[in-house]
């Protein structure tokens, strides 16, 4: 046996894996770095439009509401002046903006609430009828909310006037009742009742057709199978139809607390322009405060409170549509 016989023979080392194919890339199609960029870049048009149609506006009311504004300003006789807090202080310390905040509350709750329960049995009612009766009901509803709201205004002023409104010959015809020139705005309450039947008159198409849509989205399986554990119309309705309905639920609200805070013609073409006291609401007193009493300063400050109050409202929104999409 020789020495050569004797060595020890080499290890070979184990093949190394073939590395993954890479993906042809296509002819002609070059990988660039900015696509995180191309959305803003198309946004970026209606964005400038929104900074100019809203943001200066916005920037010309914060602006106005830390200064004081009157006549002498706007026709350049005076300076304008800077007064810090001074016109808020002047607001939050003023009982009457209190009353018109409470008063405004009130009444967009009211709104919201007979808006959405409205909008909910009409468009519940519209999932059993026949084709064409939903139909019907639909044109009539699109063409209600396409009406312009100082055409609708009007048509509300003439349903409820004192001499010649038709409300009042028919709820006459009553036994026992006589309506014949009854002012249905002698006092506050009932005038805010007639105006906010108004409010919800053009809000419940929109509410109406949103939640129909969100119907066909319940799917007709857990129905069928919540029936079968005994489960009756109202269960059904809470714990299928309302669960899934959420969201749509939750926007609409949102959307209509913004609307019915921010109502403004319907009040002031119905009190012919000049709104009493007891009728004024947050958007129609700041209206009072900047163009009738002259004090343009107040009426930003107070114009600025609301959007202030509003913005509570969509926090309130954001955090719930956050809590139903953990809870997805």
């Amino acid at each position: 046996m020789t020495a050569a016989d004797t060595t020890t023979p080499a290890k070979v080392p184990p093949p190394r894996p073939a590395p993954p194919p890479s993906l042809p890339r296509r002819p002609g199609v070059k990988r660039t770095s900015g696509g995180a960029a191309t959305p803003w870049l198309l946004l970026a048009p209606c964005l400038l439009i929104l900074a100019l149609v809203l943001g200066y506006p916005l920037v010309r009311l914060v602006t106005l509401s830390f200064q004081k504004y009157g006549q002498p300003q706007l026709w350049g006789f005076q300076p304008a002046e800077s007064v810090g807090f001074g016109n808020f202080t002047k607001v939050l310390g003023d009982g009457e903006f209190w009353a018109v905040v409470l008063r405004t509350i009130v009444f967009a709750a009211g709104c919201v609430i007979f808006t959405m329960v409205a909008g909910m049995l009409i468009a519940l009612l519209l999932q059993r009828v026949s084709g064409w009766v939903k139909t019907l009901v639909n044109i009539a509803l699109v063409a209600s909310w396409g009406m312009p709201i100082i055409v609708a205004t009007t048509v509300f002023k003439w349903l409820f006037d004192a001499d010649y409104g038709i409300l009042n010959a028919l709820l006459s015809k009553l036994p026992g009742v006589e309506m014949i020139g009854h002012n249905w705005f002698a006092s506050g309450p009932q005038g805010l009742a007639v105006i906010m039947l108004l409010v919800v008159w053009g809000a419940v198409p929109f509410v109406v057709i949103t939640l129909s849509a969100g119907l066909t989205q319940v799917p007709a399986e857990l129905e069928e199978a919540a029936r079968l554990d005994g489960a009756g119309a109202w269960g059904v309705f809470r714990y299928v139809t309302l669960p899934i309905l959420k969201p749509v639920i939750v926007m609409l609200t949102t959307l209509s607390v913004i609307w019915d805070m921010g109502v403004f013609p319907q009040v002031f073409v119905m009190r012919n322009g000049h709104p009493e006291a007891e009728f004024q609401l947050l958007t129609t007193y700041s209206y009072d405060r900047a163009f009738v009493v002259n004090d343009y300063a107040q009426g930003s400050a107070i114009a600025l409170l609301t959007v202030v109050l509003l913005l509570g409202v969509v926090a309130v929104y954001m955090r719930q549509m956050l809590k139903i999409g953990e809870v997805e």
